[in-house]
């Protein structure tokens, strides 16, 4: 579905910089405007507003991951991987260095959100200011640089 050499390079990068756990992202458009997700307030980062995004499972590919992700935590089908915008590290809630990799996507059906691990989305313009965490907001700000060129 997406390009492997790019995949391939992107993992061995991150293994090289001793990353531990692989995690996707997707920024997913529409009306000029992107879903962000809540999280529930007993969850991990509790009450931020994030990119659909999740876990790699081992020896998961990583585009794999992101159009499992990106179902699981919208109910969306991914129907192409449109590029790669990019990564952002940190440290996971056990600890280990973690490494998120960030992809613009295209969505077959972008009106059936189902939320089961959030509590509540929202289709951000990016005009002003977006609720999220300064990696996401590089992440969107990355992808709207990319689009407008």
């Amino acid at each position: 579905m997406f390009d492997n050499s790019l995949l391939t390079q992107l993992t061995e990068q991150a293994i090289h910089d001793g990353v531990q756990q692989f995690a996707v992202g997707a920024v997913v458009q529409k009306d000029n405007k992107v879903l962000i997700l809540r999280r529930l307030p007993d969850d991990f980062m509790g009450g931020v507003y994030e990119l659909p995004s999740g876990k790699v499972e081992a020896d998961e590919p990583i585009d794999k991951a992101l159009i499992r992700e990106v179902k699981e935590e919208t109910g969306l089908d991914v129907v192409s991987i449109r590029r790669y915008i990019n990564s952002f590290d940190y440290m996971s809630r056990s600890g280990k260095k973690s490494r998120q990799f960030n992809f613009a996507v295209a969505v077959s059906n972008s009106d059936k959100i189902i939320l089961e691990e959030h509590d509540l989305y929202e289709w951000v313009a990016l005009t002003g200011e977006v609720p999220v965490t300064e990696a996401v907001k590089e992440v969107l700000k990355k992808f709207q640089e990319a689009a407008s060129n």
